[in-house]
C-alpha cells in the first residue's frame, strides 16, 4: 500500500476527498457522500506516509500537530492536510480537478465574468467547506488571465491550482513556504505593483483589514470566506472586528465592495455529477447603504428585486440550471486539448517544457511540481545589450 495507489484508486472512483485515519479503512467522498473502502490502515503506514511527504518539515508538524501542503501525486493535484488525532496521524486529501478551472468548464453562469471587468474593488466568494469556492476563485483568475494584461499575485495556503501565464503575468505565493503569513504577503503585495490580488482565505481580522485596504487602494481583490449566503458573508466580515470599530469597517466594506458569490454544490442524477448553484449579489447603491448601516437582513430583499442589476437568488439560479441544455462534463474537458487563447498575447518567453508523469516519488523537501508550473527563462533584452556595450 502506498499513498500514490490510494490516491489513484480514489481518482478512479470519482472521489473528491480521501480521508485516512489510523485503525480505520480509507473513506472516500463521492458525490458528497462518504464511503469506506478496504481494510483498516495501520498507524505505522500513515506515519511513514507523513514522514515521506513532510521530510525536513517533520519537526514543525510535531510542534503544530498539523500541516497544510499541496502536491501532484499519481497525476492528480492534491490539497493535503496532515493532522494529529486521538488515534495517531490522519490525512484529509482534496483531489482537485485535473482540468484548468474556467467559468465554462465549471458550468457557472457567464454573468460572473462581469464582476472581474472592474479595475479595483472587492469580490467575495463564500460557501460552506467543500462547496467549490477555490475552483470558482481559480476560474475568475483564469478568466482575467485569458482576457486581460494584468499583474496577478495570489496568496494561498496551500496553492491548489497552478496557473500558466497567458495574457496576464501571474505570481503565486504559498503561505508557510514562500511567505510566513497572509498578513506579511498582503503587506509585501502592495509593493509588488499588482493589478489583481487573490487571497485564498480571510481567516482573521488582520487579514480582513489588509484585504479591505488593498481593495481601496486601486487593486482588484478576490477572496473567500466561509458562509452560506451573501448576506452572511458580509456580516461575517463585519463581526470579525471589535464592536467599537465595526461602523468604520462596514463603511470601508461598502465603499470597496463589487459583489459577493455564495455557492453550494448540488448533484444532478441525469448528468451524474455535481454542479454549482449560486447566489450572486452586486454592489448597488441600496446594497452599499445596507452594508454601511449594518442592516444585513435587508440584503435579501435587494437580491429578490435585483435581477436587472445581475443579481441571482438561489431560486432564480436553480431555474436557469433547469433550463440549461449544454453542460461541460469532466470527461469531455479532459479529452479537449489545451488551446491557446484567441487574440493578442503578452510577449512572454516560452515556458520550458517538462514531461508529464503519472507517478512521482515524493520529495523529502517540499518543492513545486515541475510539470505544473511555468518557468520563465530570462532573455537578454535591449537593456542588457546596452549594459554590455558600456562595459
Amino acid at each position: 500500500m502506498t499513498l500514490e495507489s490510494l490516491i489513484a484508486g480514489a481518482k478512479e472512483q470519482g472521489a473528491s476527498d480521501l480521508h485516512l485515519e489510523a485503525g480505520l479503512p480509507a473513506a472516500l467522498r463521492i458525490r458528497g457522500t462518504l464511503r469506506t473502502a478496504g481494510e483498516p490502515i495501520a498507524l505505522q503506514i500513515l506515519s511513514s506516509f507523513a514522514h515521506e511527504i513532510l521530510g525536513d518539515h517533520w519537526p514543525q508538524f510535531l510542534e503544530r500537530h498539523s500541516a497544510d501542503l499541496s502536491r501532484t501525486i499519481s497525476g492528480v493535484r492534491c490539497r493535503i492536510n496532515i493532522l494529529q488525532t486521538s488515534r495517531g496521524i490522519g490525512f484529509a486529501i482534496r483531489l482537485l480537478a485535473s482540468f484548468q478551472a474556467t467559468i465554462e468548464t465549471l458550468n457557472l453562469h457567464p454573468d460572473l465574468k462581469k464582476l472581474i471587468t472592474h479595475p479595483h474593488g472587492l469580490i467575495l466568494i463564500s460557501g460552506p467547506t467543500g462547496s467549490g469556492k477555490s475552483s470558482t476563485l481559480a476560474a475568475l483568475i483564469q478568466e482575467i488571465n485569458l482576457t486581460d494584461t494584468r499583474h496577478i499575485v495570489t496568496i494561498e495556503s496551500p496553492i491548489e491550482y497552478s496557473f500558466r501565464p497567458r495574457r496576464s503575468y501571474i505570481r503565486q505565493r504559498e503561505v508557510g513556504r514562500d511567505t510566513p503569513s497572509f498578513e506579511q504577503a498582503l503587506l509585501d503585495a502592495l509593493r509588488e505593483d499588482p493589478d489583481v490580488l487573490m487571497v485564498g482565505e480571510m481567516r482573521d481580522p488582520e487579514t480582513m483589514r489588509l484585504t479591505l485596504n488593498a481593495s481601496e487602494t486601486g487593486h482588484l481583490v478576490l477572496a473567500t470566506v466561509h458562509s452560506s449566503t451573501c448576506a452572511e458573508a458580509l456580516q461575517r466580515v463585519a463581526s470579525a472586528f471589535p464592536a467599537e470599530i465595526q461602523a468604520s469597517v462596514c463603511a470601508q466594506l461598502a465603499d470597496c465592495l463589487l459583489g459577493v458569490i455564495s455557492q453550494r454544490l448540488v448533484y444532478r442524477n441525469d448528468l451524474n455529477m455535481r454542479i454549482p448553484e449560486c447566489e450572486v449579489l452586486t454592489a448597488t447603491m441600496a446594497v452599499k447603504n445596507f452594508v454601511r448601516t449594518r442592516e444585513f437582513f435587508k440584503i435579501a430583499s435587494s437580491l429578490e428585486t435585483g435581477a436587472e442589476h445581475g443579481m441571482w437568488t438561489f431560486q432564480r439560479y436553480r431555474s436557469w440550471i433547469q433550463n440549461r441544455k449544454k453542460w461541460h462534463t469532466p470527461e469531455e474537458i479532459a479529452e479537449a486539448p489545451d488551446s491557446e487563447p484567441v487574440g493578442e498575447t503578452m510577449p512572454l518567453p516560452t515556458p520550458a517544457s517538462a514531461p508529464t508523469t503519472t507517478k512521482i516519488s515524493l520529495p523529502h523537501k517540499p518543492a513545486p511540481a515541475t510539470g505544473d508550473r511555468i518557468e520563465i527563462e530570462p532573455e537578454e533584452g535591449d537593456w542588457g545589450k546596452i549594459l554590455k556595450t558600456k562595459e
